[in-house]
């Protein structure tokens, strides 16, 4: 591709369309038909597939980046000005974004949202298990947004314009992912990038809420929007369920984020995510926020609007897990988290703000 103007860059690579290439177990691809925008559905929404306990489900996911609203609603159109080709655009994001599904930008939240999947025996007390066996990526390019009044540092970012002094409303950079997919490059528009490693991950899985439909921006006990990073490949996110057949609904798919999310977004592009789903019957952990697990570490989760008391959530629920595993007191578990666990912020940006405490499992028994 040539003739680029200032900011644009060459996209190549594969492209992994709705119903193309490798679907294990059931599959659910992303449409008008089977997505919400800004919304996890509720406890009476209609499935749309169904999978029995430790099934296999291939589900796609569209990033919203470069369907709303103050990017015009156009994928083709938007990623267009970065150089991408209309043949390298997802058709389903272009159908979803031209579809009649209403979006209010400043009412719903920006998440599209794959589902809901019902899960065969899933009643209110159990627990359901997402293995994530593989995702792919749809896309080779991804973006990352900062709007205005939003981010870590809302009020000072995004900066003003130099030459009228006006604010700002949304700052967005283009990444392509390098060739081999491991890593990708942010462009500044003069030119210059940096590289970034992917570590792909869904930013948003869900069970139905017990009440009704719950904006897609802040996560809670019903799971969500959690952007927690080390829930990528081989981990396994708990979600307790809320409502009959758990409901189970995927979105926010990322290349790439940091713990903190500080900009507001990831690098958010479109995945492919192969997961099995498990069902835990009759399941009471002591806390009843969802948590995760990788092959090393218990993730513990806090989700409170003050990071405070998020602090104070997730080392209340480790604290409880090394009592439950260990049987030492509560003031033992305390001390030896202080010096063997990590306490990382997953994000400050989505209202809810959330913190996972990693327990690590290779040092989680009593000593006689």
């Amino acid at each position: 591709m040539t003739g680029l103007g200032a900011g644009q860059h060459a996209v190549m690579g594969a492209l992994l369309q709705s119903g193309q290439g490798d679907r294990p177990g059931i599959y659910v691809p992303a449409g008008v038909d089977t997505v919400s925008w800004g919304w996890v559905a509720g406890p009476d929404a209609a499935p749309i597939a169904k999978v029995q306990p430790d099934e296999i489900l291939t589900i796609d996911t569209v990033s919203h980046e470069g369907l709303l609203g103050d990017q015009g609603r156009d994928p083709v159109e938007f990623f267009g000005g970065f150089g991408v080709g209309a043949d390298m655009v997802l058709a389903d994001a272009a159908a979803i974004a031209a579809s009649g599904i209403p979006h209010d930008q400043r009412r719903d939240g920006p998440h599209v949202v794959t589902g809901p999947v019902w899960v065969e025996g899933a009643e209110p007390g159990d627990v359901v298990t997402v293995e994530v066996l593989d995702l792919r990526l749809r896309v080779s390019y991804g973006v990352i947004s900062n709007r205005h009044a939003k981010g870590a540092l809302p009020g000072e970012m995004p900066e003003a314009d130099p030459d009228s002094g006006a604010p700002v409303p949304l700052v967005t950079r283009f990444a392509a992912v390098a060739p081999g997919g491991g890593s990708a490059v942010v462009r500044a528009p003069s030119g210059p990038g940096l590289a970034l490693p992917l570590r792909p991950f869904m930013g948003l899985v869900a069970v139905a809420p017990a009440t009704g439909p719950a904006h897609s921006t802040p996560p809670g006990p019903h799971g969500g929007n959690l952007d927690v990073r080390p829930l990528g490949t081989g981990s396994r996110l708990h979600l307790p369920v809320r409502a009959e057949g758990a409901l189970l609904q995927m979105g926010d798919p990322h290349f790439a984020q940091g713990d903190g999310e500080v900009a507001l977004t990831a690098l958010e592009g479109s995945l492919r995510a192969v997961v099995r789903v498990a069902l835990r019957k009759a399941a009471s952990p002591s806390w009843d926020l969802p948590y995760g697990e990788t092959d090393d570490a218990w993730l513990l989760l806090g989700l409170h609007e003050d990071l405070d008391e998020a602090v104070r959530i997730a080392t209340r629920a480790a604290v409880a897990l090394v009592v439950e595993r260990t049987g030492v007191d509560r003031a033992t578990a305390y001390a030896w988290l202080s010096a063997a666990g990590d306490l990382s912020v997953s994000q400050v940006v989505d209202g809810v703000k959330g913190v996972h405490f990693s327990v690590p499992k290779a040092w989680l028994e009593a000593v006689g």
